[in-house]
């Protein structure tokens, strides 16, 4: 999946500007951006539900709507709230599953079409943990119920891309934990996930890399790894002596904190150069600890950037 040079205008307001990237199989990618980005304008142009000013949004090598089956290829959860409240669980994705078939022109009997659906949805609802659930009103559930519904009526067509917003909105942390595990096991399987969130603390433990953007701008796309290793947030050090490292330190131009007792806070500099100073300077290291940066600390700072 990828966009190229992709532009949305309402009107007067820019809201997605010259946006490209790229996805590979495999990978779960989290989108990232704070509220008004333009992140939904963005997944909606992925779908064809908006078209773009300017640029194309491909999936799987070609236009969504010029896609053969699109829903066996891709699935799609962008609302939670999409379903009959009368309905149960079980005939909400019933009625999909005779409508994926419809459309794929499926031969045979519609007694053959509906045992196949009814297989489907039974195996749907099994994976999504929601099988003791199925004959209740979709109105009786809860907001992380729906959730799973919804996924469950995106994995229907059995895709290779999952297009998600915020899948992990109203679960709670036994359900996050197994969303979590689903993700990384269906990109497991070389497919291919592409999910918006807030909720940054579980994003961090379940994407391989975060594209993040601002005023519909793209702000960095990078692996979650180089993203954190590059927003580092300094070195602690302990080490009889300190006064005599924080003056080789300064020497070398690298800033740094004095804390309390023999301890130092190095601001942005690789615990091997500070290392690597000690030595010179005769100082025994008794602690050297880097201060990774969170995918929180990542975010606020880069789209505290781009917004000056």
């Amino acid at each position: 999946m990828c966009a190229e040079h992709l532009t949305k205008r309402f009107g007067e307001v820019l809201a997605v500007d010259d946006l490209s990237f790229a996805l590979e199989r495999g990978t779960v990618t989290g989108f990232l951006g704070p509220n008004g980005a333009g992140k939904t304008t963005t997944l909606r142009m992925l779908l064809h539900l908006v078209h773009p000013t300017e640029g194309r949004a491909l999936v799987l090598g070609g236009r969504y709507e010029e896609l053969r089956r699109p829903a066996e290829r891709v699935g799609a959860v962008l609302e939670a709230a999409d379903f009959h409240p009368g309905r149960s669980g079980r005939d909400h994705l019933f009625a999909l599953a005779l409508a994926l078939g419809g459309a794929r022109g499926d031969e045979g009997s519609f007694r053959g079409r509906e045992r196949a659906a009814r297989t489907r949805v039974d195996s749907v609802l099994e994976l999504v943990e929601l099988t003791g659930a199925a004959h209740r009103r979709v109105g009786s559930y809860s907001l992380g119920m729906r959730q799973r519904l919804g996924l469950a009526g995106a994995l229907l067509g059995d895709p290779e891309l999952l297009i998600l917003d915020e899948p992990a909105n109203g679960l709670d942390p036994e359900g996050v934990r197994w969303l979590r595990d689903f993700l990384r096991g269906f990109a497991g399987e070389g497919k291919t996930v592409f999910v918006s969130s807030h909720v940054l603390a579980e994003v961090a433990q379940t994407v391989d890399q975060v594209l993040i953007i601002n005023k519909g701008r793209l702000v960095t796309f990078s692996s979650l790894a180089e993203l954190t290793a590059r927003l580092t947030g300094g070195v602690h050090v302990r080490a009889p002596g300190i006064d005599r490292l924080q003056a080789a330190l300064e020497a070398e131009g690298i800033r740094s904190t004095l804390l309390d007792g023999a301890e130092l806070l190095v601001d942005a500099a690789p615990s091997a150069r500070v290392g690597e100073i000690a030595f010179r300077a005769g100082v025994p290291l008794h602690e050297l600890v880097p201060q990774s940066s969170t995918l929180e600390d990542a975010f606020l700072e880069l789209t505290a950037e781009d917004a000056s």
